[in-house]
């Protein structure tokens, strides 16, 4: 079975203007399918984006299957940055006899472009299917640290069996999967009054993390070293404040705004180690003036910017690209090091692993802030570094 068996191909015709497209827009720079299914080989493309037209999970949001045409109209009609992109658009994948084949078709989708070293740009439909984003690392056998910007956790009780989960439950779908190669999971915008303490106690115990909206009111920069841990995203427009984008039945007051969301996906895209994105739950029905799609768009533009402007500083290799400094705990019990790129200025934090535990590595990097080390220097135990070692354990 090959990739053109998924897709359903474009209709430019309905996507450019009545007088074409400019050249310097992104739709005279990227390329489409329209009636041949592209070749695709490995690096032919940096980046592919496609659409999930299929909306059965997704809670209180009909019509969200929508969204990836409605979103064409806008990206496209922007100019290119100061890059020279390499962008396919593979059309949309239809909604299978089954939710369940959509999920196959997304996943297999997913893993055979990331296996052409070609990342994959989801624009939904529901953000249940994060789940079949997520199922595509399975045949990479690698540890995924994961990033979800979402204003309440995706844990609800779900009483369904079998495959198919919904909007508001694929995280249990994630956290239960077998075998287990989810290593962090991360939430970013949360607001307390939609998450009950019993998931907020999960999170707890499983180490993972969950940072509020409010942590990040007066310093958006805040969530650059989060999302730079991550080799997926998941981005929920209902994380956005409904003055921004309205665009989804089950959008609210307060959330991020939409510049700020547009930081966080052009920290995504700088993120070396991101292989994959998805932006979900985007609703045509509710968008007024297409103020959100122009939203989305401009979101997704931030990402392909961030994404061409990649410092390529992780791993950290050579070592004369970087900066060692080692600090000691003030009791005494240990050494702590941590690492600053020359090139970008940012830091990680080296984490040992436990004894047996890893062959290959003596240590885990975990992207951090320069307030970490300044902590250490104290001292005192960053929250994060004993996070990440008891997930070695």
């Amino acid at each position: 079975m090959s990739l053109s068996d998924f897709f359903s191909p474009l209709s430019l015709d309905k996507l450019s203007p009545k007088n074409g497209f400019l050249t310097s827009q992104l739709g005279m720079k990227a390329s489409f399918y329209t009636d041949r299914f592209p070749e695709l080989e490995e690096n032919a493309y940096d980046i592919a984006i496609f659409g999930v037209q299929d909306d059965r999970a997704s809670v209180n949001n009909s019509g969200c299957s929508l969204g990836p045409d409605a979103f064409r109209e806008q990206f496209y009609l922007l100019n290119e940055g100061d890059f020279q992109c390499k962008i396919i658009d593979l059309g949309n994948i239809k909604a299978g006899a089954a939710i369940s084949d959509t999920y196959i078709a997304v996943k297999m989708a997913v893993a055979e472009l990331m296996k052409l070293n070609i990342l994959p740009v989801i624009i939904g439909g529901g953000q249940d299917l994060t789940y079949p984003q997520y199922l595509a690392y399975e045949s990479l056998e690698q540890k995924v640290d994961l990033v979800v910007v979402d204003n309440k956790f995706d844990l609800d009780e779900d009483d369904e069996e079998g495959i198919a989960t919904r909007s508001d439950t694929y995280l249990n779908k994630i956290f239960l999967h077998q075998p287990n190669y989810l290593f962090n999971f991360s939430n970013l915008g949360y607001q307390t009054y939609f998450v009950n303490q019993e998931s907020l106690k999960v999170m707890s115990k499983l180490y993972f993390d969950a940072h509020r909206l409010g942590e990040f009111t007066t310093d958006i920069s805040l969530t650059e070293p989060i999302v730079r841990n991550s080799n997926m995203m998941s981005f929920d427009i209902s994380a956005i404040r409904s003055s921004d984008a309205g665009a989804n039945a089950n959008a609210t007051p307060n959330g991020f705004y939409g510049e700020q969301a547009c930081r966080i996906a052009r920290y995504a895209g700088m993120n070396d180690k991101l292989t994959s994105i998805g932006f979900y739950e985007f609703n045509p029905a509710y968008d007024s003036n297409s103020q959100t799609a122009l939203l989305l768009a401009q979101i997704v533009w931030y990402f392909v910017d961030g994404f061409y402007n990649r410092k390529k500083d992780f791993p950290l290799s050579p070592k004369s690209h970087y900066i060692t400094y080692r600090t000691t705990l003030s009791d005494g019990t240990g050494e702590m090091l941590f690492v600053k790129s020359k090139k970008s200025d940012r830091w990680w934090m080296q984490v040992p692993y436990p004894t047996g535990v890893s062959k290959n590595e003596r240590y885990h990097l975990v992207p951090c802030r320069y307030e970490d080390y300044t902590m250490a220097v104290n001292g005192e135990m960053p929250d994060l570094w004993w996070r990440t070692y008891q997930k070695l354990l």
